[in-house]
Formats: structure tokens, sequence, C-alpha cells
């Protein structure tokens, strides 16, 4: 015999919810704990597992995932969207069902849902709220210890296309794995967004087969198993160092953010606005020439005499596309590693990353894991210092423009303690 809960109680149940949770996150805030951004998610999905959907209410929403650039290309995307509509997004960064809770309730009022979520929970998000579009950005290793091998990814993520046949899919057709996601899906858009790591994409997911790649095209030397060929799709939507293509014009491209892969995050964030959500192209990318910061991500911190450039990179495609990004007329670069749960604790990923090139630089090795850091930079015949204390690798920098690059638990804390001193001035 089922018991049905009656709309009654299920109301009663998502109210209690939501007072709880606010009452924990301003207690968060009021302490000094956190931003409050997952405690109050946390408390009302254990209070009411059915949450989510009810907070989603049926608005028209968007996910964006990827193993980098969601946060940036998401805020992006929300500012566009939000030329035209009210808008619901965790632009805080918190991307599993805390945080994403959290952004719904703050957001109860908004039109339009814009959410960044993290890969392995797209399923049951995509589930909870049937979006109206879903933004697939890339695909690369990362946290081995935490998320898996990478085609249980993709594996993951087609399910949740093929499990809502209706939804809009903005899919970037340089990257091998999102394209194999995205290549049986109904409604389709291709954009070409590059691809600047290819360590994880020499084969075809589906088939084992090798990729073959060109300058401008790939594909896998093993048919599918219906036959078809494996293949590089024809972009609809694209971006070059000059600007970004549309399906009927070229428009120029002037990002406030720099580095290659953030035009790509942009050409995607712009084709989903206007394409999924009938947002103004010329607003669509006014909004993303306007965002010049994501969670301090890029940010320019003054300090003791010091211009200090953060950057954060979290695997080996994103310490790669960092930096490329680094100044090398900089008076100095801080590299800070730290190898927490968040990080992910396996940290053999340094030997992917090619650190050579930095000869002439004032290299300091940083953070908790700044040993393997500095056991690496060695093999890369990089002249550097091992000063574990991020801080005090700073300090030991020369006064001017000095350039940071940290993983995401060393990052955090630095930036914190940076605003700290800042404030304290």
């Amino acid at each position: 015999m089922s018991f049905r809960v009656p709309g009654a109680l299920k109301k009663l149940r998502t109210t209690t919810a939501t007072t709880a949770a606010k009452l924990a996150t301003t207690a968060s805030r009021a302490t000094g704990r956190g931003a409050g951004g997952m405690i109050g998610g946390l408390i009302a999905n254990a209070i009411d597992p059915s949450i989510m959907t009810n907070l989603g209410g049926g608005r028209p929403a968007v996910l964006v995932t990827g193993t980098n650039g969601k946060s940036t290309t998401t805020r992006m995307l929300a500012a566009a969207v939000r030329a035209e509509h009210t808008v619901a997004t965790n632009d805080g960064g918190d991307n599993m069902d805390a945080g994403i809770i959290s952004a719904l309730m703050a957001g109860k009022d908004a039109s339009h849902l814009v959410l960044e979520v993290d890969e392995l929970h797209v399923p049951h998000v995509a589930d909870n709220l049937n979006p109206q579009a879903l933004v697939l950005l890339n695909l690369t290793r990362d946290q081995l210890d935490r998320v898996g091998e990478i085609n249980k990814i993709e594996r993951a993520l087609r399910g949740a296309v093929e499990a809502h046949p209706d939804m809009l899919v903005i899919a970037n057709c340089d990257d091998v794995l999102m394209t194999s996601v995205a290549y049986d899906a109904k409604n389709v858009i291709w954009v070409s967004a590059g691809a600047g790591w290819l360590g994880d994409s020499v084969t075809c997911p589906r088939t084992g087969g090798h990729v073959v790649r060109t300058e401008d095209d790939w594909y896998a030397v093993k048919p599918l198993a219906d036959g078809r060929e494996f293949r590089r799709p024809q972009p609809t939507w694209g971006v070059d160092k000059h600007g970004i293509i549309t399906p009927t014009a070229k428009r120029p491209l002037n990002l406030a953010l720099p580095g290659r892969a953030n035009r790509g995050n942009a050409a995607q964030a712009i084709a989903a606005a206007v394409q999924g959500f009938g947002v103004d192209l010329d607003k669509a990318i006014a909004a993303a020439e306007g965002i010049d910061d994501v969670a301090g991500r890029y940010s320019t911190i003054h300090w003791k005499g010091r211009e200090i450039r953060l950057l954060l990179a979290k695997n080996p495609a994103g310490w790669q596309e960092a930096l490329s990004m680094v100044d090398r007329s900089a008076d100095g670069l801080v590299i800070a590693t730290n190898g927490q749960v968040a990080d992910g604790i396996d940290m053999s990923w340094l030997w992917d990353v090619k650190f050579e090139g930095f000869n002439g630089l004032s290299v300091k090795a940083a953070g908790e894991r700044g040993t393997d850091l500095a056991v690496r930079l060695v093999y890369a015949d990089i002249s550097h210092e091992l000063i574990p204390d991020p801080m005090d690798a700073l300090a030991a920098c020369p006064e001017g423009r000095i350039e940071v690059l940290a993983n995401y638990t060393a990052f955090r804390d630095l930036k914190k303690a940076l605003s700290k001193e800042a404030t304290n001035a």
C-alpha cells in the first residue's frame, strides 16, 4: 500500500525546511564560519528531500557543467539572461545539491534559473528541475579520488541527455567527450569553443577507437556500433581572437577576463542566452564583456607594495590554461598547491602539467604540498625557492607585480588571508 503526502503537508514541510535553512545561513554568516551558501541547503534538503523540485517550481532553467569554466560561464550566462529576465543563480560556485538549493531559496521570486552544476550531480539535478537547456563545456581528468575515470562521467552525462530528449543542449564540438555526450541529442547547438587540453580525448569514449585530429577537425577511426562515423560536428557558433561567430554574422568580443578559454566560455554563454532564452544578441555580448571577476579569480589585491593578481587552477587542463595567462614580465610568481579533499588528494597530476618556460621569473613554491610542487619544478629545470606558507612566499617576492597561481583551497585560504590583512591595515 502506498501513502501519498497531502499537498498541504508538502507545503508545510518545504516551508519548515526553508525557515530552518535561513536561520542556519544567518548564524553561519554572523559567526564568521562562512557565507552560508552550503549549510542552509544541507539543512533544507535533510528536512525536505523534495525541496529542489518544489523550489524549482517549473521555472525555465539552464544547467552549466564541465570540468573547467563552469563558474565563469554561469556568471556570463546569468548576466546575459538577467538583461531581460530576473535570475536565480549560484554565483558563489556552490555547485552541488546544497548550494543549488540555497540559490533557489535566495532567488525564489526570480523568473529564470541559471545554475552551475557539478558533473556528478547533473543527472539528478536535471531530473528534479527538468531544465530547458544544458551547457556542456569540456571534460578532462579531475580529482580521480572523488570523480573517478572520465569516461564514467561521459556516460552519466549522456544518460542525462537521453532522459530529457526535449532539452536544448549547447555543446562544445571541439571537445571529443562532450561531443559524445550530445551526439544523439534531438535539439543541439554546436559551438566551436576550443580544446586547449587534448590529453584526455585521444580515443572515442564509445568505441575506444583512436581519434585523429587536424587543424580544424577530428574524427574517430572506428565507426560507432550502428555504423555511423563519429566526427566533429559543424558548429553554428564559434570564437576566435577577433570576435564571436554567430549563425548570421561575426561580431567583436572584447572580454575583461583573460585567456583563450574564457573566450570559449563566453561563446557558449552567449549562444545559450540567445538561442535558449531569446536574449538579444547585443545585450548578451555586452553582459559577457562586463564580467571582470568570478569569485575573486583574476582579481588584483594591493599588499605591502605588491600588486598581486590571483589565478585559480584545479586540474591539469586548468593549470595549463592558467599558466598561459601568467605575465612573464611580472616581478614574481608564487605557485601554491594544497592536497585537501576539495583539491583532490592525489597530486600525480603535477607531472602532466608543463611548468617549463618560467626562467627569469622569481618563482616561489608554496602550499601544504609545496614540496611535491618543488620536486616537479626541479625536473622542469625551474629555479625556485620553497616557502611553504603562501603569505611568507609573497613577502619574499620583490615589490611590484606578483602573479599567484593556486589550486582550490590554497587560493581560498590565501585570498582570505590577504583580505583580512587589507581590512586590518
